[in-house]
């Protein structure tokens, strides 16, 4: 049987709900949802350090932001100096090599390989091979984080 409370805690669901998606698309972004994204669309920008391909960003129906971007660093570079932010990240390392750095601690990374930043965690990245290192970049910030910038 359903009770009055039960009632209450759908109604209020739901309003919170629609008040995630009022504000995340008061953001100016609308709310991605299931999405294909093929390689030959992704267009590679220069950097210093070598090229990134934007892929995404937008907030999701679950998340406050949800950005993917594809980095080819350059033998020898970084991205940008060690940092840490609010939003989680995870990187896969597609070619190359690269030394990833997390709270001062350091790992060589390989194809294959997986890095996970978690939030508020001083991290770096580093090509240390003699080719081109190329990975992807999946951050995420859950609703009740600041933007994943």
């Amino acid at each position: 049987m359903i009770t009055r409370r039960d009632l209450l805690v759908a109604g209020v669901s739901i309003i919170a709900a629609v008040a995630g998606v009022a504000v995340a698309e008061s953001n100016g972004k609308p709310i991605m949802h299931s999405s294909v994204f093929h390689w030959e669309d992704l267009k590679a920008k220069p950097t210093k350090a070598g090229e990134s391909r934007p892929v995404f960003d937008a907030p999701t129906p679950a998340l406050a932001d949800l950005e993917c971007h594809i980095t080819t660093l350059n033998p020898g570079q970084s991205p940008h100096p060690p940092h840490r932010h609010p939003a989680e990240e995870l990187m896969i390392i597609r070619d190359g090599t690269v030394e990833a750095m997390q709270e001062g601690k350091t790992n060589i990374v390989g194809p294959g390989g997986i890095i996970f930043e978690a939030s508020g965690e001083l991290h770096g990245l580093r090509n240390i091979g003699t080719n081109a290192a190329t990975y992807y970049v999946v951050k995420f910030a859950p609703r009740d984080l600041a933007p994943a910038k």
